[in-house]
């Protein structure tokens, strides 16, 4: 199924039920557009919700709720409980996914390509620039590696899957952080970008010698080759529902607030070394309480029964006692 570039407006139901259908909005990651369009289609008969979404961005989506354009916004990296209270916003998680490795080289194969995140620091710094360097033929021994440029192909809009593996590469890399950081926007020092997900997953998949970051999701979906990746434990995994999976078991919620967990370099010898929750932001003041209700409505029923839709999809469902704690905040924050 191809993603759409610009908006994911998803329409949900027949034409009788479509004229009695209540409208929300929301925009924002892309990492999310998959799941929220499928849960969205799900749940329209039993909710009676329509839901349009623009997939444009995490940064994008953050600005269009603190301007109050859009129901709710979407975003993989947790907002700070400062800018939360300056904008009079909740934020709670939705899903866990794993943010993965697409490559487009010559006779390599999916998951036959091992990579490290310093590894992927060099590259994206623009220290190692062809696919034969010794560095690359020394862990993939067994594997031909072409005397290929390198092309990286980064976001080039204001991305939380961005935030997800800059902050990443600056765990496992001194110069990363010191030199380029962590944010949903960063200063590439080697590259070109693309705008949303789908337009890494396409360029990756048109250039040969691409590498690029995408949601696992749009790998699954756009048929891309992906890579294993060393973790925290020293361990080369391949990205699965059971490498996403043991990540996001060790994660300890009782630790943070407003639910703003860090996922990445997680430990366990099987854990996915890259991988993030995805989180909704809602006002507290709305102007229209019942478009917020909705949209409570929309996502207590996703939470309810959408793990398959989630699972089919390679995300992680929420544990149990998350969803409990996040309906919970709900009660708390939104009143009427």
């Amino acid at each position: 199924m191809k993603l759409a570039s610009t908006a994911l407006a998803i329409t949900l139901a027949g034409l009788s039920f479509a004229a009695q259908a209540q409208q929300i909005t929301g925009a924002g990651s892309s990492f999310a557009a998959p799941i929220y369009g499928k849960w969205a289609e799900a749940a329209a008969a039993p909710t009676g919700l329509k839901l349009n979404y623009q997939s444009i961005g995490s940064g994008a989506g953050i600005n269009q709720i603190n301007n109050r354009t859009v129901d709710f916004g979407a975003s993989d990296m947790p907002v700070s409980a400062a800018d939360l209270e300056a904008h009079k916003l909740i934020q709670f998680p939705t899903v866990i996914g794993g943010v993965v490795m697409a490559v487009n080289i010559p006779g390599v194969e999916a998951n036959q390509l091992k990579l490290t995140g310093e590894i992927l620091a060099e590259i994206y710094l623009g220290k190692i620039t062809k696919w034969n360097d010794p560095k690359l033929v020394e862990m993939n021994r067994g594997v031909t590696l072409p005397n290929l440029a390198i092309a990286p192909v980064y976001r080039a809009d204001g991305s939380g899957t961005t935030f997800v593996f800059t902050d990443y590469l600056s765990m496992v890399d001194p110069t990363w952080k010191s030199s380029v950081g962590a944010a949903t926007s960063v200063k590439w020092p080697a590259g070109n970008g693309a705008k949303g997900s789908d337009g890494v997953a396409a360029t990756v998949r048109q250039v040969k010698g691409g590498i690029g970051y995408v949601e696992s999701a749009y790998a699954t979906q756009n048929k891309l080759t992906t890579t294993q990746l060393r973790n925290k434990a020293g361990q080369f995994v391949s990205p699965t529902m059971e490498s996403f999976a043991a990540a996001a078991s060790n994660a300890d919620w009782s630790v943070v607030k407003n639910f703003a967990i860090d996922l990445n370099d997680e430990p366990g010898a099987t854990s996915w070394p890259i991988e993030s929750a995805t989180f909704v932001l809602l006002p507290t003041d709305a102007k229209d309480p019942a478009q917020s209700k909705a949209v409570l409505k929309l996502f207590d029923w996703s939470l309810s029964n959408g793990n398959k839709i989630a699972t089919d999809l390679l995300y992680i469902p929420l544990p149990e006692a998350v969803q409990n704690a996040i309906r919970s905040a709900w009660a708390a924050a939104i009143k009427g």
